[in-house]
């Protein structure tokens, strides 16, 4: 049975499987076999945390649980006090091949255990806090000088970026300007500055101008930003950061020089991960095996395929989960009918028919459940998670709940609808109408 959850996080996973989407948080609760990858990710976490740096592909199918495994292990991440970020890798929104993109989408994202995302005016005006305390605490600044305090901040603000600067000086002198622009009472300047440090563009010429810089971040500032974004969030007590770009795989569908481009990015990105640039860094990409093994994915850049090369035993059960790939085996039916029981129990637990719901919706009804979805697309059992948790929470647990003469062996009629699939499990639904004739 499921431990013990508040009233709110048990609504907010359910509400989120009803709308046939992956919750934000609580995933712990819905983790099915997971577990044998929890420890080495952990020896990962607490090696990023003491100034270390990870660089992890997950691979899968459609349907294995990537977005799901990448939020689980932010969860994982943020129990350790880390920050998090998740970028959605599309060729119109967020290519890859220009990090600018990448890193104010991160920005964006950015949440922590306390923050919600866009966290990063809380962010970096805690920072500002950490580095006055630390100035009052060296005891030689009378703290009644404010003009003496804030020579005592930049000072401490130019030693903690010295590193930062070499690449990306306009990082600090965009946090100058921010200080500055608050200290005189200026909140849109000061707006305008942070939104400038986020890599937002079209920031005013004006704003720019008051804070020092110039122009637009590009590609390669991008890296040196991310770079001081790191130190500031150590400062402020969190010792990293979980970046995880998910569906890259998208990058086989966009034109082939930005394919090239985009690759040549996270070749770069490797590589600036494992030379130590990144300390307390945890990036993380998915995508399925066609990315990684197909002509049009990571083997169109030889040194990128090699930096990625793992090799996978013929039996799953002897993965190795330090390895730099890590593969999702997908569901099976039995797997499926288990998250089918987590959820039930989940809704159970916090459902005044909690009676009625667990013995009309058994395991068996699970099953069948599983069974029947998978047959309306193709049979394919690992692209029927996100459909089988919308219609069991919608379609049978809430009629349930909601009426007492509900049976769903009776009353629920398994419809599959093409306006409710993904372009996926569309393609599946379709490849399971035609009719051969033999």
């Amino acid at each position: 049975m499921i431990a013990a959850i508040s009233t709110v996080r048990r609504r907010q996973v359910i509400d989120a499987l009803r709308r046939g989407v992956v919750p934000e948080a609580g995933l712990d609760l819905l983790a099915v076999g997971l577990d044998r990858f929890g420890p080495a990710l952990r020896e990962e976490i607490d090696a990023a945390a003491v100034g270390g740096a990870v660089f992890k592909a997950v691979r899968g199918e459609y349907g294995s649980g990537k977005t799901f495994f990448a939020r689980w292990l932010a969860e994982q991440a943020k129990s350790a006090n880390f920050a998090t970020a998740e970028v959605q890798i599309s060729e119109n929104e967020t290519p890859l091949h220009r990090l600018e993109t990448v890193y104010r989408r991160v920005i964006e994202r950015l949440s922590t255990a306390t923050f919600p995302a866009s966290a990063l005016r809380s962010i970096i005006d805690a920072w500002f806090y950490a580095l006055e305390d630390d100035a009052a605490a060296a005891g030689d600044v009378d703290l009644e000088d404010q003009s003496a305090v804030d020579t005592a901040v930049d000072r401490l603000l130019t030693q903690r970026l010295a590193v930062v600067g070499r690449t990306a000086p306009m990082f600090a002198t965009a946090l100058r300007g921010y200080r500055a622009a608050l200290a005189a009472g200026d909140a849109a300047g000061a707006d305008a500055v942070l939104a400038w440090l986020g890599g937002q563009p079209h920031v005013s010429a004006v704003a720019r101008k008051h804070a020092g810089v110039r122009g637009d971040l590009d590609h390669f500032g991008a890296l040196g930003f991310l770079q001081g974004m790191l130190v500031v969030l150590r400062d402020c007590g969190y010792p990293g950061l979980l970046l995880v770009l998910d569906e890259v795989e998208t990058l086989q569908r966009v034109r082939s020089d930005a394919r090239d481009k985009a690759l040549n990015s996270l070749r770069q990105l490797v590589d600036e991960v494992h030379s130590g640039r990144f300390p307390g860094l945890y990036l993380v990409i998915t995508g399925t095996p066609a990315f990684f093994d197909g002509p049009q994915g990571i083997s169109r850049l030889a040194p990128l395929a090699q930096r990625l090369a793992t090799d996978f035993p013929d039996d799953p059960r002897f993965d190795n989960p330090r390895a730099v790939q890590l593969r999702l085996p997908g569901f099976t039916l039995d797997s499926l009918t288990e998250l089918g029981a987590r959820v039930r129990d989940l809704y159970a637990d916090g459902s005044e028919a909690k009676d009625r719901v667990l013995r009309l919706v058994d395991d068996t009804y699970l099953a069948d459940l599983g069974r029947a979805l998978a047959g309306e697309l193709g049979g394919k059992v690992g692209i029927v998670p996100r459909l089988f948790l919308k219609k069991l929470v919608a379609g049978v647990l809430d009629p349930v709940e909601l009426h007492p003469d509900f049976d769903p062996r009776q009353h629920f009629k398994l419809t599959v609808s093409g306006t409710e699939l993904t372009d996926i499990e569309r393609n599946a639904m379709r490849a399971n109408e035609i009719e051969l004739d033999l």
